[in-house]
């Protein structure tokens, strides 16, 4: 007793009761003093009452009430110092007196936004993408902020997906690379860090495959694709110490993600030997029942916890119905002292019991409300974040002594749009945001004269604005349309089956072009849409995604030439909805089309191409890149050898400019068919303009490794391609035979 006493003392104090002794011993001797309610308690997580990120059941009076009799581990969408500081207070009210986790959607960016994560993914800048979220977590820590949900790894091949925005596209390289660059961004030099915060890898898993591109459904897969598509950046984000797991609304083989034992208990838990702890998807636990995997929320609560889920996030079942099955005998109470335990090891690692305020910093939170740094930064990533998809005639970059610019369309002067979605919202948005009009404005000559018209709204059928956009137009010496979809069209719950320019922007664009006048058309977006009016019509055509909070000055910095442009798209932009899912790494047929001419008695279309309208890797330059002298040493390799590969990437253009160089690679004979390429690498080059350099990559027998229909990961000898390029399409090849 004298021990649990000594203990309550130090905790009111902000001490560490537990010496030296190491995470592990800690956790187990603080199990020892807690009932099964409090350890019950540890796995519930409430969101607060303000702000909520799902369909919300808090009572917020009763949640007050169990968060002082400790059976509350963690609240979601509680955020600032002065908020997260009277929360804890709370919890330190409790018998045991154990600190709340405080977890939020800093997806990308907290008081400095980015651009949504699928433009990030674009600029393929690993580098920039870390530090991005090296300032989230810093800034979301400020505010009091103990874990972030995210990044979000899905695969994802159906731009109707509302969520592809919050990923990183369609490639499962790609997307593990940059997945790992986000961890080690947000969780920093470790947890415990002041500016670190608990990472989440999301959402475990196959959750991109959704059928239909519809939010929530149902996937259906083979487990071998599972394997070799959908769970290596999850796999990575494992083994690079990921501090936490977030599992899928969807089912596996029938199975809900959330109850699914062969992903979360042997795989992750099991072959993985993952430590941290597993968190649902809002309210995905008690949804069971809908599901009908659950009659009720006291097996959905069963099936959660013996399927590997260690915290309900607003399902409000296990607070209610775990301990009635553990002393019903239906649930062994190990498995509550294991989810319990990972979530007390992730508070200790935080320093959470040896100061639960650490993070409710007022002075911290100053700092970093208005970080002229950081929106710096923003501005930068923002550019380079833009895709050139078209430039004939070159008509950009402007000029910013153009006499008269116009600037049509519904999202000229937008600031909080700019945000984009999955983003924290504050007061002061309006004033701190910067809209396309203010960054173009502030960028042209004084002498240079810069018109608006709104032209249309984003998503209705009113043709009244029409004669003004037009009549503007006419003023202007060139004209910078700005469409898309509003900032609220993609993001979780925003699935299209139509991923048109929305209302009747597309109808205004006609207009537009009928005066005759030079147009340089902006997208933006979240998703890959679909204008293929626009792409064979118009000129000029840069993809702006949506770029957080120096929106306007990233794009007016691209416009006028700042910055060339060097971003390529993450995933390949369909010619219309029936083509989807395409993506540039499918696998052959024994019927495959050799062109988009001869369509008879081959896997295609008989009304339209097989290609993308874009292609997976592609976007341009205000410069030119000639790619040469492609090298491959040894030409046939033997068992462990190194594969060298080089090639000679010259600057032929008017401008110094980055070039993404993309490797691919394709096995052409396989025990199970092989992808037609696959991406193993990319270098992100600066040449200045008239200068050549030589990009040197390698690939070892480990990149050439598959999983076959008995799950084996292994290689094969065989002869395989070797493609470099600028995208996934335009590529040099050679091939070489590597034996075992």
């Amino acid at each position: 007793m004298k021990k649990v006493y000594l203990l309550l003392a130090c905790s009111a104090l902000g001490m560490n009761a537990y010496g030296q002794k190491t995470v592990d011993q800690k956790v187990a001797e603080l199990l020892s003093k807690m009932t099964l309610e409090e350890k019950v308690g540890q796995m519930v997580q409430y969101s607060g009452f303000e702000y909520a990120t799902g369909p919300q059941k808090s009572n917020s009076a009763a949640v007050l009430e169990e968060i002082k009799k400790g059976k509350v581990g963690s609240m979601l969408n509680v955020a600032g110092a002065d908020e997260t500081r009277a929360f804890q207070k709370l919890a330190q009210q409790s018998r045991l007196k154990i600190p709340l986790l405080f977890g939020q959607d800093v997806i990308h960016g907290y008081r400095t936004t980015f651009p949504v994560n699928l433009g990030q993914a674009a600029s393929w800048d690993l580098g920039m993408i870390e530090k991005s979220e090296r300032i989230a977590a810093t800034e979301a820590s400020a505010y009091g902020i103990h874990w972030t949900f995210a990044p979000m790894v899905d695969v994802a091949r159906d731009p109707r997906w509302g969520r592809v925005m919050e990923g990183s596209g369609e490639d499962t390289y790609l997307g593990t690379q940059i997945g790992l660059a986000r961890i080690k961004g947000f969780q920093g030099k470790g947890l415990g860090s002041l500016d670190a915060v608990m990472a989440c890898a999301k959402h475990f898993a196959a959750y991109g495959a959704a059928v239909g591109g519809r939010d929530y459904n149902s996937v259906d897969m083979s487990l071998r694709q599972l394997h070799e598509i959908y769970l290596p950046p999850f796999k990575a984000a494992a083994n690079a110490g990921v501090a936490t797991f977030m599992n899928s609304f969807n089912d596996i083989n029938g199975i809900p993600a959330t109850a699914n034992q062969y992903i979360q208990r042997e795989l992750l838990k099991g072959h993985w030997n993952y430590k941290g702890f597993v968190v649902s998807d809002w309210g995905s636990i008690g949804e069971m029942i809908p599901h009908g995997y659950a009659k009720d929320a006291n097996e959905a609560a069963e099936r959660a916890i013996l399927g590997g889920s260690d915290m309900d996030m607003e399902s409000r079942v296990y607070m209610t119905e775990l301990p009635k099955l553990v002393k019903e005998g239906k649930v062994d109470a190990k498995w509550v002292d294991d989810a319990a335990g990972r979530i007390l090891a992730k508070k200790f690692e935080m320093g959470l019991f040896d100061d639960p305020y650490r993070f409710s910093s007022e002075k911290r939170q100053k700092e970093q409300t208005d970080n002229q740094e950081n929106r710096k930064f923003g501005r930068e990533f923002g550019s380079k974040s833009i895709v050139l998809l078209k430039n004939q005639g070159n008509i950009l970059p402007l000029s910013k002594t153009a006499k008269t610019v116009a600037l049509i369309g519904p999202f000229g002067k937008e600031t909080v749009a700019n945000h984009g979605f999955w983003s924290i919202a504050f007061k002061d948005d309006n004033q701190r945001i910067v809209s396309q009009f203010e960054g173009i404005k502030n960028q042209l000559d004084k002498n240079s004269t810069l018109l608006y018209a709104k032209g249309c709204n984003v998503d209705d059928q009113d043709r009244s604005m029409f004669a003004e956009a037009i009549e503007t137009a006419k003023k202007a010496d060139v004209v910078i349309m700005t469409l898309g979809e509003g900032h609220a069209m993609s993001g979780e719950a925003k699935s299209r089956s139509s991923i048109g320019f929305t209302g009747v922007q597309e109808d205004l664009l006609k207009e537009i072009a009928k005066t005759g006048k030079p147009i340089v058309l902006m997208i933006n977006a979240g998703r890959p849409l679909i204008f293929n009016w626009a792409a064979d019509h118009i000129p000029a055509i840069t993809y702006n995604w949506w770029l957080g909070t120096e929106a306007g000055n990233s794009i007016a910095d691209v416009l006028f030439g700042a910055v060339n442009p060097g971003g390529k798209i993450p995933m390949s932009f369909p010619r219309t909805e029936g083509q989807i899912p395409v993506y540039y790494n499918h696998y052959n047929t024994g019927r495959p089309a050799k062109n988009n001419t001869d369509r008879n008695y081959v896997s295609a279309y008989i009304d339209l191409d097989n290609d993308p309208k874009f292609p997976f890797g592609y976007g341009l330059s205000y410069t030119d890149f000639k790619y040469s002298d492609m090298v491959l040493s040894p030409a046939n390799l033997k068992g462990n050898q190194t594969l060298n590969i080089s090639v000679t990437v010259s600057n032929t253009g008017k401008y110094d400019g980055e070039e993404v160089v993309q490797l691919y690679i394709r096995d052409l004979f396989g025990k199970v068919v092989r992808p037609v390429k696959e991406l193993k690498g990319f270098q992100k080059v600066f040449i200045k303009k008239g200068e050549s350099q030589k990009v040197d990559f390698k690939l070892t027998p480990e990149d050439l490794k598959f999983f076959d229909d008995q799950l084996n990961f292994d290689w094969e000898s065989g002869e395989f391609d070797i493609m470099v390029g600028t995208d996934s399409q335009n590529v040099q090849t050679k091939r070489i035979i590597w034996t075992k």
